[in-house]
């Protein structure tokens, strides 16, 4: 992800905020009610950031989901990587007669105690 635009986006999102709530301050009535100058701030912050921070916003968005889908490759090809390891283990060891299921493996009337 790009820290820069991160920022960027979240710097301008606080000031989308900040700036209309000091502005409200001012007045008399929210100095206050100064809860209904932060909802105000904030409806105000929300409006301004939908019109005129779409860029930041798609930078951002970008970056998270080219660094998802890297991540997602690294984990696929790592997964991939253990799977044919151990898929050349078995294949070993069922070549060299230490495998598991194969014929040799089955017990013997004597070995078995619980046949009749």
């Amino acid at each position: 992800m790009k820290a820069r635009s991160a920022l960027v986006y979240s710097v301008l999102r606080l000031l989308a905020f900040l700036v209309p709530f000091g502005i409200l301050m001012l007045f008399p009535i929210f100095q206050q009610l100064y809860w209904l100058a932060a909802i105000f701030a904030a409806l105000i912050g929300l409006s301004l950031s939908l019109l005129f921070l779409r860029r930041p916003l798609n930078e951002v968005t970008s970056s998270l989901g080219a660094g998802r889908r890297e991540r997602a490759a690294r984990v696929d090809s790592a997964a991939a990587d253990a799977d044919a390891d151990a898929e050349d283990a078995a294949a070993d060891a069922i070549a060299d007669g230490d495998g598991r299921g194969g014929a040799g493996d089955q017990p013997t009337n004597a070995q078995n105690k619980n046949t009749p």
